[in-house]
């Protein structure tokens, strides 16, 4: 009744739409989620066009070398898994650490501490020197 590309194709829109919705959204962890989901929809259709399900193991032994699956687009995603894994650490680790995230509103001359909106002042000849 439903094909195996049909289901494969649906759940690669369904992440896909998903994750563009929430990297439209205006919290920080919101848009790494987003941005995740739009990796996982971007190796699973990686995957779902490199490998069809009627495709055998790529082992010598087992399958002729015309029935075995290609395994450039496993090592592929394999390698994507890994990289989108560090980068929304990264992220994650960013959006702790940073003060606030500046997605509420543009931030202002007057939110920084050490000014009061007043012009910088012109560096002495000393300064430009040093």
């Amino acid at each position: 009744m439903l094909d195996t590309t049909f289901v494969l194709a649906i759940t690669v829109g369904v992440l896909t739409t998903a994750g563009v919705w929430l990297l439209q959204q205006r919290d920080m962890v919101r848009t790494i989620f987003g941005l995740t989901l739009v990796s996982h929809a971007a190796n699973l259709l990686l995957l779902a066009s490199g490998v069809p399900g009627w495709r055998h193991e790529p082992l010598l032994n087992v399958t002729t070398a015309a029935d075995a699956a290609d395994p450039l687009p496993q090592a592929f995603v394999l390698t994507a898994i890994v990289i989108s894994m560090a980068t929304t650490i990264l992220m994650l680790s960013l959006a702790v650490v940073g003060r606030n995230d500046d997605q509420e509103r543009a931030p202002t001359v007057e939110d920084h501490p050490d000014t009061d909106g007043s012009p910088a002042p012109e560096p002495t000849p000393e300064e430009e020197r040093a």
